[in-house]
């Protein structure tokens, strides 16, 4: 349940901290007072779109705050575990807060989140319902929500929604199998034709790197046999070499070895020195042998990297590895056109196994609708008909046709108000007052099963009086006994019956208008409802009547 509601710098409202009871909380105040300013922060809290124009003093930020109690909400708890939101088993605190600047930011349980989480999460807390909402009950998809809500289809909705997914994705790999095989054999020609010129060119990964490097030595071989030649002679070959002289001077130091005890270690270290010379010079000797100046075999090369560097800008790639990954795609699309046939096949029976899958749960969809439609009809008839509306007659019109994300079936609700009147849709036939006692009654059957906490009804009772609004006042009172209520309302009968009384009112200063709100005591209670039944003037007899009105409702 909504335990309180925090609001500061918004429209007309400076700070107002407020504590909601159980069962039904009434709220009154004179037009214009703000308790529609009340109404549009707590839709801020569901989601709504934020009104830069709302925050009343554009130096500080406006903050709308909400605290729900909670007791074993499971559903709300899987909800916020499976979205990563911070969770509380008792208390859930929804904060709404915008920049003066416009910006919005959204918190549950001073956990920033996403406007749309925040939003979700609000909804399965609370139901707004105004008169602007009264227009849902001509809505297909609203008719439909209620009797589903009846027939206890959630989880079956579920499954469902599960299995018609998996039927429209098949349909789509099927599509989109048949396109690209259809793509597939317009290109086959030209594919084939790809395909045998890559074949045709034996291509190896690694390949062009090392042919680039053969090309580099074969277009600089004298440079690089000069260079190599000018390393032997210093190191073997030439005049005074490098290993000559170190042969002069381990000759030297053998003759040191005589004569000085540690000149052994000099002559073994240039020894070493030595070998590991004579071994370069043996290398460098092979590398210039085996270079040699062959024109032909250049070309050979060049004429090779050239057609790799062709392919490459044909197929718009840059590394031989993508022509070689083209070339197995070409052999694999050719493969693919060989087995068209037996693919779609496969494909075609996958999807008519998942339609034949959602079908089922779709049909047992429609027999559970169909049996709740003919209790719904008769139970709507019965909560209506104390409402003024004793002749009304109900018909929930189920027409079933293709599958659609939610099962094979559309509703329609249609009603007679008057005998000897054919049934129609709703919003051809019900008057504005009709169409709130409709949608009260509804609200009063599906409040067991909506599994949400708290419930406001903005003026729903507007365009009723006597005995019909005490009547339906009765039904929001019984309401309140499964989650709790709270009604913004005009009507003293209706007022009387609530278990908290909440007065909205405004207040001048030297600088603005400020919107207040406070609970009532008792006495202020008989003041507030004495106003709302003779006017302005409160006189003795007036307060004799709220006092009565009272007893009365305590009574009832």
């Amino acid at each position: 349940m909504l335990r309180s509601l925090h609001i500061s710098n918004y429209a007309l409202i400076d700070t107002v901290d407020i504590t909601f009871h159980n069962g039904l909380n009434i709220i009154t105040g004179e037009t214009g007072a703000g308790k529609s300013i009340m109404l549009g922060a707590l839709s801020l809290i569901l989601g709504e779109r934020a009104d830069l124009k709302a925050v009343r003093d554009s130096g500080r930020k406006s903050v709308i705050e909400a605290t729900f109690e909670l007791h074993d909400y499971k559903r709300l708890k899987e909800y916020c575990v499976a979205n990563d939101i911070e969770w509380d088993d008792n208390v859930c605190i929804l904060r709404r807060e915008i920049a003066p600047a416009g910006r919005s930011r959204a918190f549950i349980n001073d956990s920033p989140v996403t406007l749309d989480l925040l939003s979700h999460v609000a909804m399965l807390l609370v139901d707004i319902h105004s008169q602007h909402n009264n227009r849902l009950l001509a809505s297909p998809e609203f008719q439909l929500s209620i009797i589903d809500t009846l027939a206890g289809n959630e989880q079956l909705l579920t499954d469902y929604s599960r299995r018609f997914i998996a039927y429209r994705r098949a349909l789509k790999r099927l599509r989109d199998t048949k396109k690209l095989i259809e793509q597939n054999r317009q290109d086959e020609d030209f594919t084939r034709f790809q395909l045998e010129q890559l074949d045709a060119m034996n291509l190896e990964a690694g390949e062009q790197e090392q042919l680039e490097k053969d090309r580099d030595v074969l277009a600089n071989i004298t440079e690089i046999k000069s260079t190599l030649g000018g390393a032997l002679d210093s190191l073997s070959n030439g005049t005074n070499n490098a290993i000559a002289l170190l042969g002069d001077a381990m000759e030297y130091c053998e003759q040191l070895s005589q004569v000085l005890d540690d000149a052994d270690n000099i002559v073994e270290r240039l020894n070493t020195a030595h070998i590991e010379l004579r071994d370069i010079a043996d290398t460098l000797s092979d590398f210039d042998r085996d270079l040699n100046a062959d024109p032909d075999e250049l070309e050979a090369v060049e004429q090779r990297l050239n057609d790799i560097y062709s392919l490459q800008s044909k197929h718009h790639v840059s590394s031989i590895e993508a022509l070689i990954e083209l070339r197995e795609n070409f052999r694999v699309k050719l493969s693919s056109l060989e087995n068209s046939s037996y693919t779609i096949e496969e494909l075609e029976k996958e999807a008519r196994r998942a339609k034949a899958s959602a079908k089922e749960i779709a049909a047992e969809l429609t027999r559970r609708r169909t049996e709740e439609a003919r209790r719904f009809e008769k139970l709507l008839c019965d909560t209506a008909s104390p409402l003024g509306m004793k002749n009304l007659r109900a018909y929930v019109e189920i027409t079933t046709g293709d599958m659609s994300p939610t099962g094979m079936d559309t509703v329609e609700f249609k009603f007679a108000f008057n005998k000897n009147q054919p049934l129609m849709p709703v919003g051809s036939t019900a008057s504005g007052g009709e169409i709130s006692r409709l949608m009260l009654s509804v609200k009063s059957i599906i409040a067991s099963r909506m599994q949400l906490p708290s419930i406001i009804f903005d003026e729903i009772d507007t365009g009723v009086s006597g005995d019909v609004a005490n009547r339906m006042g009765l039904m929001m009172r019984d309401i309140s006994r499964s989650i709790q209520v709270m009604a913004i309302t005009h009507l003293p009968q209706v007022a009387a019956l609530g278990n908290a009384h909440y007065k909205v009112y405004k207040l001048d200063d030297d600088d603005a208008t400020h919107t207040h709100i406070r609970q009532l005591d008792s006495e202020q209670r008989v003041d507030e409802i004495a106003v709302m039944l003779s006017g302005s003037t409160v006189d003795a007899a007036a307060r004799a009547n709220a006092l009565s009105l009272l007893r009365a409702s305590n009574n009832s």
